[in-house]
C-alpha cells in the first residue's frame, strides 16, 4: 500500500474501470485487513466489495484529495450500515420470535399432580435398574461424571460404561413407554 501520509493525491473521477483496479490493487490489502479485526473471516471480502462497489457508483463533482482517507470512511460506513442492518433484522427475528411464544399455562393443580406422578415414575424406573446400570446412570447423569472417570471409579473400561449407560437409557425408555 503506498504511503500517503503527509501527502495529497488528487486521483482523477473513477469512470475508468483502470483506475478502480488500481485502487483495489493498492488498497484492497489493508482495506481486508480493517475489516478483518471488525468481522468475522467470511464477510471481509463481501465488505471490501461494497467499499469498491460505493466507490464505482459515487458521483464526484472533485477529484479525491485523499483516496485512502475517502476509502476508510467508506469502509467505515459500510460497517455502520451493516450493523444497522443486523439490529434491524434481528429486532424483527426478535419480535416474530415473541410472537410465536405461547404464555405458559398457571400452574394448575392438576397440572402439578401429573407432575409429580411423572416424576415418582422417573424415580421408580432408575430405581428399578440393575445396580451396576443404576450405578453408572447416577454417576453420569446426577454427579456429571465423564464416561472415563466412571469407569475409573467402578473399575471397568470406558466401553464397558457406556454398554451399561445403554442399558439403562434403553430400560428408561421402555418403561417410561410402558406406563403411558
Amino acid at each position: 500500500m503506498p504511503a500517503l501520509s503527509g501527502y495529497v493525491v488528487t486521483m482523477p473521477q473513477p469512470h475508468q474501470d483502470r483506475d478502480l483496479e488500481t485502487w483495489m490493487t493498492a488498497y484492497g490489502p489493508a482495506l481486508r485487513r480493517f475489516f478483518r479485526r471488525r468481522v468475522q473471516e467470511a464477510d471481509v471480502d463481501d465488505l471490501v466489495q461494497d467499499v469498491f462497489l460505493r466507490l464505482q457508483t459515487a458521483h464526484f463533482g472533485a477529484p479525491i484529495d485523499n483516496v485512502e482517507r475517502y476509502l476508510f470512511a467508506t469502509a467505515r460506513n459500510v460497517l455502520i450500515s451493516r450493523y444497522r442492518k443486523l439490529a434491524s433484522r434481528t429486532a424483527m427475528l426478535e419480535d416474530e420470535w415473541k410472537d410465536g411464544i405461547d404464555v405458559a399455562d398457571q400452574l394448575s393443580p392438576e397440572r402439578i399432580a401429573i407432575g409429580q406422578q411423572e416424576y415418582r415414575r422417573v424415580i421408580n424406573a432408575i430405581l428399578g435398574l440393575p445396580p451396576r446400570v443404576r450405578e453408572a446412570f447416577e454417576l453420569h447423569r446426577f454427579e456429571n461424571l465423564t464416561y472415563q472417570a466412571i469407569a475409573h471409579r467402578m473399575g471397568i473400561s470406558k466401553e464397558s460404561v457406556k454398554e451399561l449407560m445403554h442399558r439403562a437409557l434403553v430400560r428408561l425408555a421402555e418403561q417410561m413407554e410402558d406406563g403411558r
